[in-house]
């Protein structure tokens, strides 16, 4: 059976130093997505759109590793791009007024066909009330800076700000914040949770 580490082959997009930003070229990469509203710390969407995408990513992986492929693979990260109709509701922590599209990486080698497939597997066994807002999309974001923040969300605030300065002095910011959190927060202490600040540049 084939293994694939794709965090290892896209090493230059996932395996970021907190020490120094770097400009990467993002390629067209396919996503498990669905778009919501709202605080994501207390928000039952947010939460009903992960559990959906973390579902259906796992059982692809599953069907992959027992289909015709046999290819065994890490189910990627979940991903984050946030913004705001009103610019001011980053500044004032008004989470209640974020908008964001939460996603996960899915591998180029699965057939949109085996993911579609999953999303109707996983409707069958859950009532999963986020399942019908999943879809699949190919997602460019070209040159980008980025950098890695350790430590709770709360305090990404001088980091994302390190970031935005450093675009300003070479290009200007453009697109979505996007975030990529490599911590299961769920069991690890905060002041360790990894997570990849990534923003788009002209």
């Amino acid at each position: 059976m084939n293994k694939i580490d794709l965090k290892k082959e896209l090493k230059q997009l996932y395996k970021v130093s907190a020490k120094e930003i770097v400009q990467v070229t993002v390629p067209p990469l396919k996503y498990l997505m669905v778009d919501g509203k709202g605080d994501p710390n207390t928000s039952q969407e947010y939460a009903q759109a992960v559990e959906a995408l973390f579902s259906v990513s796992y059982t692809a992986k599953f069907a992959v590793k027992k289909g015709a492929q046999k290819i065994d693979y890490a189910v990627m990260p979940l991903e984050g791009l946030w913004w705001a109709d009103d610019l001011s509701a980053f500044t004032t922590s008004d989470k209640a007024n974020w908008n964001w599209t939460m996603m996960i990486l899915q591998p180029s080698f699965v057939p949109d066909e085996t993911i579609q497939d999953a999303i109707s597997t996983v409707g069958r066994k859950k009532n999963l009330p986020a399942l019908h807002k999943l879809r699949l999309e190919e997602f460019s974001e070209g040159r980008c800076a980025q950098i890695l923040h350790i430590g709770p969300f709360s305090a990404e605030g001088p980091t994302i700000a390190k970031l935005h300065e450093y675009i300003g002095t070479h290009s200007s910011l453009t697109g979505k914040h996007h975030e990529i959190y490599l911590t299961d927060i769920r069991r690890a202490d905060p002041m360790k949770w990894k997570t990849i600040i990534r923003q788009p540049m002209r």
